[in-house]
C-alpha cells in the first residue's frame, strides 16, 4: 500500500536518490507508474516540460497523455507557432479537455484544424486574439469536436455569419459563446446559432455593431436557459429586442448593456417585473435612463419579491446605487480620471470592484489615487502596460485583502547570436 503527501513528494528525495548511473532512479523503483503519473497530474504545462528533461523514465510520465487535460499558454508563453499547437494536439489526443490559446496571435486555421482532428473530447477552448483564424476554425471544430461546451472567438475579427452556423450544426452542446468585436456578425448567424444550441447559458457580444433588435428576438425565443449577456456598445438595439430578452430569459444573473444608448427607462420595468434572479446589471453611458427608472426597478423588485439579489449595478456616478465602475477598454482613460474617480463621493466608503483592464494611459500613480478606496475588493488591469508589480505591491500595503488580477507577459528567450538555436525557451521546443 502506498500512500503520497502531494506534489512535492517528488522533489524531497535526496539527489543521491533520485539520480544513478541507472536511468531507473529510486523513486521510479519504489512507486507504480500509476501513483506517479498521479502525482504528475498536479504539476502545470512549465513544470511538466521540465520534469520530462530529468531522464527517459521522467519525460515518458511527463508526457503522459493523461497529464495534458487542461493547458493554458497565455501564462506560458504566447509567441508560439501552429505547430506547438499541432504537437500539443498529437500527444494529448483524447485526453485534452481544455485549452486556452488567448492571445497566441501566431496560431492559424491550419493548426486548428490539426488539433480538431486530434482532440475531439475538448469541452473548453479559447481562441481569444488569434486574429488569424477564420471560419475555417469553425468549420472544423464543427466536423470533429461535438462535445464542446465552451467557446472564446473574442477579437477574432474575421469570424462571419458562417462559422456560428457551422457551430449549430456541429456543437449542439454549446453552453457559452464569446464573439466579442466580430463584428461581422449579424442577425442571421444569432438565430442559425441559438436554434441548434438551446442550452446556451452564457452569450458574449461585446462590439458586434450590427446586431439589431431582431438578433434579440431570436435569443429570446430560443434561449430560456440563458444566465449571462453582453451587449455592450450594440448601438442599434432598443427597448423592443431587450423587452423580448426579458420575457423570455427568466434564469437571466448578469446582463451588460452599457454604451447602447437607445434604450429607456421602460427596461428597468422589464426587468423588475420578468427578471428574478439578475444580479448584474451594468447600464454606463445609457443616458436615457433617469431616476425614476431605477426607483421603479427598485420598487417592482420589492412588491413582486424579484431581483432580490441584485449586487452590482453599473452606472453614471450620479445615479450610483452599487458599486462597481466598468471602464475596461477606455483607452483615453488617463491617471488624472481615475483621480477624480477615488476622490468621488461614494468611492472612498462605497466603491467595491473597478475594471480597467485595457486603458493603456494608466500607471501606478492611479493605484495611488485609488488606496483611499477601504471598500474595494477587486480590481482588474489586464492588459495596462504601464502598471507595474511595484505599484501593486504599494496598493496592497494599503488594501491587504484586494483581488488584483493582472497579467505581465512572461520574457522570450532572444535568438541566440549564431542564428542556429531556435527563438522559443526548451519548453517550448519540447513541445
Amino acid at each position: 500500500k502506498y500512500t503520497y503527501t502531494g506534489v512535492n513528494t517528488l522533489f524531497f528525495i535526496s539527489s543521491s536518490q533520485m539520480f544513478s548511473n541507472s536511468d531507473e532512479a529510486v523513486i521510479n523503483k519504489k512507486l507504480p507508474k500509476e501513483l506517479l503519473l498521479r502525482i504528475f497530474s498536479f504539476l502545470d504545462v512549465v513544470t511538466l516540460c521540465r520534469c520530462a528533461q530529468v531522464s527517459r523514465s521522467w519525460n515518458v510520465l511527463a508526457l503522459d497523455g493523461s497529464n495534458w487535460q487542461r493547458i493554458d499558454l497565455f501564462d506560458f508563453q504566447r509567441d508560439i507557432e501552429g505547430r506547438v499547437v499541432e504537437n500539443i494536439s498529437k500527444r494529448c489526443g483524447g485526453f485534452l479537455r481544455k485549452l486556452s490559446l488567448r492571445g497566441c496571435l501566431g496560431v492559424g486555421d491550419s493548426a486548428l484544424r490539426t488539433f480538431s482532428q486530434n482532440c475531439r473530447n475538448i469541452e473548453l477552448l479559447s481562441l481569444n486574439g488569434c486574429t488569424k483564424i477564420t471560419d475555417s476554425t469553425c468549420n472544423s471544430l464543427s466536423k470533429f469536436c461535438p462535445k464542446l461546451k465552451h467557446l472564446d472567438l473574442a477579437s477574432c475579427t474575421s469570424i462571419t455569419n458562417l462559422s456560428l452556423k457551422a457551430l449549430s450544426e456541429g456543437c449542439p452542446l454549446l453552453e457559452q459563446l464569446n464573439i466579442s468585436w466580430c463584428d461581422q456578425v449579424t442577425k442571421d448567424g444569432i438565430q442559425a446559432l441559438v436554434r441548434c444550441c438551446p442550452g446556451l447559458k452564457g452569450l458574449f457580444l461585446k462590439g458586434c455593431t450590427q446586431l439589431e433588435d431582431e438578433a434579440l428576438k431570436h435569443i429570446g425565443a430560443h434561449c430560456p436557459e440563458l444566465v449571462t449577456l453582453n451587449l455592450q456598445t450594440c448601438s442599434q438595439i432598443t427597448d423592443e429586442g431587450l423587452i423580448t430578452i426579458c420575457r423570455g430569459c427568466h434564469h437571466l444573473q448578469s446582463l451588460c448593456v452599457s454604451g447602447c444608448a437607445n434604450i429607456t427607462d421602460a427596461i428597468l420595468h422589464a426587468l423588475g417585473l420578468n427578471c428574478p434572479r439578475l444580479r448584474i446589471l451594468e447600464v454606463a453611458r445609457c443616458s436615457q435612463l433617469t431616476d425614476v427608472g431605477f426607483t421603479t426597478l427598485a420598487r417592482v423588485s420589492v412588491e413582486t419579491d424579484k431581483c432580490p439579489l441584485l449586487l452590482f449595478l453599473t452606472v453614471p456616478w450620479s445615479l450610483l446605487w452599487s458599486l462597481s465602475q466598468s471602464l475596461s477598454h477606455c483607452e483615453l482613460i488617463t491617471d488624472d480620471g481615475i483621480r477624480h474617480l477615488g476622490s468621488g463621493p461614494c468611492a472612498h466608503d462605497r466603491l467595491e470592484v473597478i475594471e480597467l483592464d485595457n486603458c493603456p494611459l494608466i500607471t501606478d500613480a492611479s493605484l495611488e489615487h485609488l488606496k483611499t478606496c477601504h471598500s474595494l475588493d477587486r480590481i482588474e488591469l489586464y492588459d495596462c502596460q504601464q502598471i507595474t508589480r511595484a505599484g501593486i505591491k504599494r496598493l496592497r500595503t494599503h488594501l491587504p485583502n484586494i483581488k488584483v488580477h493582472a497579467y505581465f507577459a512572461p520574457v522570450t528567450p532572444p535568438p541566440s547570436v549564431g542564428g542556429s538555436r531556435q527563438r522559443f525557451c526548451r519548453c517550448c521546443i519540447l513541445l
